[in-house]
């Protein structure tokens, strides 16, 4: 059963992502360390008490719908209408509507413990947190007087609508449509699929955020709106109308996170219990400006993709104490030191005393920390950009922005890596579903997908975030890691090994890299510069998260910490010279299979 690693989020939040200086600088206001302290102590007693017994039901009885109406799992509603009497839903939300407005950081910790402890009950939460920054940032303010306060206390649910069957990722190819009212609303129809929570029983009203064209908007995606269409209309006062002419036409059956119901929505098609009036059509508000819905949508995509990167640390850190348990109890074999302790000759070893297992799970334990590291400095980023203003707001900005795709796409990687090494640690019995195991690996295999696929993290990071202030912005976050690199060598701590010395070679391949990412992209060669996108990620998060284990080891002596940034640094950051070969070379080589693509 998981067990919320309290201390050591708390850790890694204070003394390697920027919690601490900040809350002592006085950057949050009345934050104390006591009450953050308070705060993750509670969530993740809420976590491990609440929330995680219900994560093996829920993945064996899924939601269902019947009727038009979806049943999440025995115990998921009573855990919800806890939760929000917890205040769990307002924990960053703004003061103005209920919210408790504390750092996005203690939100982001709070997200990984709720994924850890039940990934299906998560999501949920998820989605409506990024709904309330999308309508808090640009929704009217009549908008927002009927829907915020309902949304950051949780009472209600947000979704985000996005995708339709022929687009994918392909935003431009949206065919869903809009058309104005009258009364100043709007009429929406279409099929939106791979909705998350689009349909459930654990609130009376769910507000969908919906990306839909106009009939005179432009080509592409220049010609997207966004609109709140909310299931049930709102009266003046504040009660719930009428039903909107929306509904869940199915559910699809999928690989893991089966209590989570992800939906194919109707709008539109005459639904028999909307009574909409005013014609044809769900009634929608608009949000922002006509043909502007993308660029609202991604202040809830981004907020979304950071929290979609926490869901990887997440599954990798519920698989990590999974695996753990199970080596300290599982016999089998004889470990070299078997004699040496005095084991009996009929005796069998617990695979905890042999060297494989002893790597694999010191792999998952360091990998869970360097992408926790990466998340928790992404959303210190996030937090900081909010507090300051002028240069310093910009600078810290462009910094969140370099490091969501990163924190995205390599920490939701390492989670199907580490789901994928639990399951080894088991064995046979990983293969099974009776261990649990399995249900790791098949949650996190959609992390990688879901919120921009980890390809088009690759791209962004490359073509948009790379570019920054001229390359300044990725310049100055590798000589902030270089900084790291040098107070290890300074503090001449035999624990570390070559820690020091394999973070600064690591770091001159990334810098060498981006060098030649930006020169072949300025020469017009952006079709190579594509072909390395992927592994210069993968470049860019190995040392990032080999810099943030070493600071956690700084700031711990004696914890243990600096051997599990040694570990790191001595067995993973070669990767880096690879791949920098794999970015820099590997456009010719892909070129010349490409023949061998081109029939099924």
């Amino acid at each position: 059963m998981y067990r919320a690693p309290v201390s050591e989020i708390a850790f890694t939040l204070k003394y390697v992502a920027g919690l601490k200086p900040a809350v002592e600088a006085g950057v949050f206001g009345d934050l104390s360390e006591d009450l953050v302290d308070a705060v993750l102590e509670e969530a993740g007693r809420f976590a491990s008490e609440e929330i995680a017994p219900l994560n093996r039901i829920g993945d064996q009885t899924g939601s269902t719908l019947k009727d038009g109406r979806v049943t999440t799992p025995p115990g998921w509603k009573e855990t919800y209408r806890h939760w929000i009497e917890g205040g769990w839903n307002a924990i960053a939300g703004p003061v103005d509507y209920g919210g408790q407005g504390l750092p996005t950081m203690l939100a982001v910790a709070a997200n990984e413990m709720w994924n850890s402890a039940a990934m299906g009950f998560g999501l949920g939460p998820l989605l409506t947190i990024g709904a309330i920054e999308a309508v808090g940032k640009h929704g009217s303010d009549e908008l927002k007087a009927v829907f915020l306060e309902k949304l950051v206390s949780g009472e209600w649910m947000g979704t985000m609508n996005l995708t339709e069957p022929q687009a994918g990722s392909d935003l431009a190819a949206l065919k869903s449509r809009a058309e104005r009212a009258d009364d100043g609303t709007y009429r929406i129809f279409g099929q939106k699929i791979f909705i998350t929570y689009g349909e459930h029983d654990l609130t009376d009203n769910i507000c969908h955020l919906v990306l839909a064209r106009l009939p005179d908007a432009p080509a592409g995606t220049r010609g997207i709106s966004l609109f709140l269409v909310p299931k049930f209309l709102v009266n003046a006062d504040g009660s719930l109308g009428a039903r909107n002419d929306l509904f869940c036409q199915s559910l699809e059956e999928k690989l893991g996170i089966h209590a989570s119901p992800t939906c194919v929505m109707i709008y539109g098609d005459g639904f028999a219990g909307a009574e909409t009036g005013g014609g044809p059509g769900a009634v929608g508000y608009l949000i922002g400006e006509e043909n502007r819905g993308l660029a609202c949508m991604f202040t809830m995509m981004n907020n979304a993709r950071l929290n979609v990167g926490t869901q990887g640390v997440a599954i990798a850190e519920a698989a990590y104490q999974h695996a753990l348990a199970y080596a300290h109890e599982r016999r089998q074999g004889k470990a070299p030191n078997a004699v040496r302790d005095g084991l009996k000759p009929d005796a069998m070893s617990l695979i905890i005393e042999h060297p494989d297992i002893q790597r694999t799970l010191a792999t998952m334990k360091a990998h869970v920390g360097a992408a926790r590291a990466i998340c928790y400095a992404c959303a210190h980023a996030i937090d900081m950009s909010h507090v300051s203003d002028g240069d310093t707001a910009r600078y810290w900005a462009e910094r969140a922005g370099l490091l969501t795709p990163i924190a995205k796409a390599f920490s939701t990687d390492i989670g199907v890596e580490v789901a994928s090494m639990g399951v080894q640690v088991h064995g046979g019995m990983g293969f099974i579903e009776e261990t649990g195991a399995a249900q790791f690996l098949r949650d996190a295999r959609i992390n990688p997908i879901y919120e921009g696929t980890n390809g088009i993290q690759a791209i962004d990071l490359v073509t948009r975030k790379l570019p920054l202030s001229g390359g300044g912005a990725v310049k100055a976050y590798i000589g902030e890691l270089r900084d790291i690199a040098e107070a290890v060598r300074g503090a001449n701590r035999p624990g570390f090994g070559e820690t020091a010395a394999l973070i600064d070679k690591a770091l001159d391949e990334v810098a060498e890299t981006a060098s030649w990412l930006l020169a072949a992209m300025g020469d017009g060669r952006m079709e190579e510069a594509l072909a390395g996108a992927t592994p210069f990620l993968r470049q860019f998060g190995l040392v990032a998260g080999a810099a943030y284990l070493a600071k956690g080891g700084l700031a711990g002596e004696g914890s243990g910490r600096a051997s599990l940034a040694r570990f790191f640094a001595e067995n993973f950051l070669d990767e880096c010279a690879a791949l920098k070969t794999r970015v820099i070379k590997g456009a010719d080589s892909l070129m010349a299979v490409r023949s061998l693509l081109e029939t099924a």
